[in-house]
């Protein structure tokens, strides 16, 4: 099995968006790499696909999946995994993920991230999924961990506890999204610090960043709005305990023009300077 160029730093990147694929091609702005959601590309050809590559042609880029269900407890799809191979094999992204989650089963997506209980049972029957998964893509996963709103009864071990055993167990890495993060710590009480330092740190490859908005007593992961200010103290300590993993910022609604977004990154790199400088 191949290793993604993941392992190598990548720095600080964007997700890219339709709306800004004429801004982007301009140039000028401060961006490393961008993250492309897989399925908008899993086309033979058109639009999507004339736009990804010219970005490609200037731009590292890490496929980012919403689609693998991966906890789910039916066959994974073959097809779908093929054509993920396909397009990796197309743009050679630096990285390929998907959420540490399920989506559907019996045929039926719910077109959400459903989250996992966190057994020994589900470990062992994620891990396999995820080893077969990385057979055919021919590299290792990056999982990322997702927000919840219920907790799981019959819990065996934390969330934290659970991700790390999975992404051992698979031998995969972590897209570590420090938003859901904090996100689930406010929503079933814990301390997200903990969850931090649980985490193995070579299996940490790239850090998330979104925002969120509250709805009643619960936060929801929105990714709507700037990053909140709580999150960007939580990343700083995500950077000083995974200084090698490259950083995303995410918006998917009320997306403002690059340049708004290219400021928010600048603060990214302006805190993982900090922190970094300070442990130097």
């Amino acid at each position: 099995m191949s290793q993604p160029a993941a392992a190598q730093p990548l720095g600080f990147g964007l997700g890219l968006r339709p709306g800004h694929y004429d801004a982007v091609l301009e140039g000028g702005h401060r961006v490393d790499w961008f993250e492309v959601t897989t399925e908008n590309y899993l086309v033979p050809g058109g639009k999507p696909l004339h736009y990804l590559e010219r970005v490609r042609a200037r731009y590292p880029l890490v496929m980012h999946g919403v689609s693998l269900s991966i906890g789910s407890t039916a066959p994974l799809d073959l097809g779908y995994l093929r054509s993920v191979r396909e397009l990796a094999r197309r743009i050679e992204p630096a990285g390929i993920s998907d959420h540490l989650c399920w989506t559907g089963v019996g045929g039926v997506n719910l077109h959400d991230l459903m989250p996992l209980p966190f057994t020994m049972e589900a470990v062992a029957h994620v891990a396999a999924r995820v080893r077969q998964a990385q057979d055919v893509l021919d590299c290792q996963l990056m999982l990322e961990n997702v927000s919840s709103y219920v907790a799981c009864a019959d819990a065996e071990m934390t969330e934290w506890e659970f991700v790390a055993q999975v992404s051992e167990a698979a031998d995969c890495l972590l897209l570590l999204d420090v938003n859901n993060v904090y996100v689930n710590s406010v929503n079933h009480g814990f301390d997200a610090r903990e969850y931090l330092r649980a985490l193995p740190v070579a299996r940490v490859r790239q850090l998330h960043l979104a925002g969120h908005s509250r709805q009643g007593g619960m936060l929801i992961d929105t990714h709507d709005a700037p990053v909140a200010e709580a999150v960007w103290r939580l990343y700083e300590r995500a950077v000083a305990r995974f200084p090698e993993a490259a950083t995303t910022l995410e918006r998917d609604d009320h997306i403002p023009p690059l340049a708004e977004l290219v400021a928010e990154l600048d603060h990214a790199r302006r805190l993982a300077a900090s922190v970094l400088e300070a442990a130097a």
